[in-house]
């Protein structure tokens, strides 16, 4: 919208708002979180002030707090609160690396993997108690330990006397536990296979789409990565209906890293996942971590053409469920539940301010304790900048009040980045200090020069859009992707 087209702007009308052009469509938003989609011409009239009191507009705009005099100050207070609930904790989510070691080698590897004779990379049981003592410390009552690599199922005696560990320890602290895992899938078996089900693991894995694209990005010698990963997780959902649980609620999670080689392939890649039983698909783009560090020649692409196909996959993905498939797009998910729910989904990757330090910490094979795991993958490559202490010496306060946690903090409040201050979309978004470091070598970023803003903004850009087409169907399956789902059976309380 060009201001110019307004006469004379209202000082006195309008609360603060943000204000971006989406389609046809000006969409206002505020502090709070509420929005509007408004027409060019109601859009003038709200900036100038000139809407009569007993006008549906100004209705739609009073009880949305958009108008001074007229504002619920309380109902403010409460959506602010809702949206910034995880501020009263500390850190949820504790991640565990048990090994560098990996069979599959993937050709943009975050994790900067091992060679599978790296026995020195492997967690050693007496390191990974004291890792517990120091994650079972955290002032959060709810705890999600999750084990990654490598691939941890080659360390799986490790993860075993964590799980045991960790259970035997909660009965004196009492928190609610929760055990998931990050796995290629390839090293497991039936025994494996029955100790993490009868543990409550939760089972996460990767998926790259059509079998031709899978096995070319991510190497098993000898095999197909593809075919081991998608047989493992149909017999893994096949034990989960075993015991009684509800499949459409209980299932493997499996991730996609788009890649150059997958943007063409938007339509074959959901319905891989689709055919695998998976219920939802995330399409996140490649990193700069680890491996893809050195093949972004190979794997990277500009951003407006990972935009496309992101737009083509969800597209597709709202066909399908207007034919009954239930498949749904984890980021679309995550911001759609703060746009329309009011709520903030804890998604540590897209809040404000980030999960660094306050809502995650890693925890590598030798002790020693990052920030996040973006962090812990930037070490592996040589840049220890997001290195917060080690289990052994480090307590936990001198964990929660380091420097860099403070630091991080203080960058990825949005209220407080040059970029995003006046952003439209501040209400739902979120930055990585981390990638702004490795990408642009500051970690308060410049956000019209970031990747990961120009996907934020895109995606957020597109949901609007559709939001403002008003297909019924569409908005029904976005109610749909917004609500939290039962994971009960995953949940391990235990009380003091």
């Amino acid at each position: 919208m060009n201001l110019l087209q307004i006469r004379k702007p209202s000082t006195s009308f309008a609360l603060p708002f943000k204000h971006r052009t989406v389609g046809k469509r000006v969409l206002i938003t505020n502090t709070e979180g509420n929005f509007l989609l408004l027409q060019p011409d109601e859009f003038r009239a709200f900036a100038e002030g000139s809407i009569g009191r007993e006008s549906e507009l100004y209705k739609r705009l009073a009880e949305r707090n958009f108008v001074r005099g007229a504002e619920n100050q309380e109902r403010m207070v409460e959506r602010i609160q809702a949206r910034k609930s995880f501020l009263s904790y500390g850190p949820n989510l504790h991640i565990i690396v048990v090994t560098l070691r990996c069979n599959e080698t993937c050709v943009y590897c975050h994790a900067s993997r091992a060679n599978m004779d790296a026995v020195h990379t492997d967690l050693t049981k007496e390191l990974a108690e004291k890792t517990v003592d120091k994650i079972l410390a955290t002032t959060n009552p709810n705890v999600t330990i999750e084990f990654q690599g490598g691939e941890p199922l080659v360390n799986f005696g490790v993860v075993k006397h964590i799980i045991e560990y960790a259970l035997e320890a909660n009965k004196k602290v009492g928190k609610q536990l929760e055990f998931t895992m990050v796995s290629n899938l390839s090293l497991m078996d039936d025994e494996k296979l029955e100790y993490l089900v009868k543990n409550k693991v939760q089972i996460c894995t990767s998926i790259d789409g059509p079998e031709h694209i899978h096995d070319k990005q991510r190497k098993l010698p000898q095999a197909s990565a593809h075919q081991k990963a998608t047989y493992w997780i149909k017999r893994i959902n096949q034990e989960y209906e075993r015991i009684g649980l509800d499949p459409t609620l209980y299932h493997v999670e499996a991730l996609l890293t788009t890649t150059r080689e997958a943007l063409p392939q938007w339509k074959a890649i959901v319905d891989t996942y689709v055919s695998l039983g998976c219920k939802a698909l995330f399409l996140r783009p490649v990193d700069p971590f680890g491996f893809a560090d050195k093949t972004g020649h190979r794997i990277e692409y500009p951003r407006k053409e990972y935009m496309h196909f992101y737009t083509s996959a969800v597209e597709y993905m709202l066909e399908l469920n207007k034919q009954g498939v239930q498949i749904l797009e984890r980021f679309a998910a995550i911001f759609l539940t703060k746009i329309l729910g009011g709520e903030d989904p804890n998604f540590l990757d897209i809040r404000n301010p980030c999960g660094a330090g306050i809502g995650q910490i890693a925890y590598n094979y030798d002790g020693k304790v990052f920030t996040c795991d973006e962090g812990r993958m930037l070490h592996e490559m040589g840049d220890s900048t997001f290195l917060i202490g080690d289990v052994e010496t480090t307590s936990y306060r001198d964990l929660m009040g380091h420097e860099t946690v403070r630091a991080l903090a203080i960058a990825s409040n949005l209220e407080a980045q040059p970029d995003c201050v006046n952003c439209t979309y501040q209400p739902y978004c979120g930055v990585c200090p981390v990638h702004n470091h490795k990408s642009q070598g500051t970690i308060f970023g410049r956000m019209r020069e970031s990747t990961l803003c120009a996907v934020h903004k895109g995606i957020q850009d597109f949901l609007f859009e559709k939001l403002g087409e008003g297909d019924p169907a569409t908005l029904e399956t976005f109610k749909k992707w917004t609500t939290v789902r039962d994971r009960t059976h995953f949940l391990q309380s235990c009380a003091v």
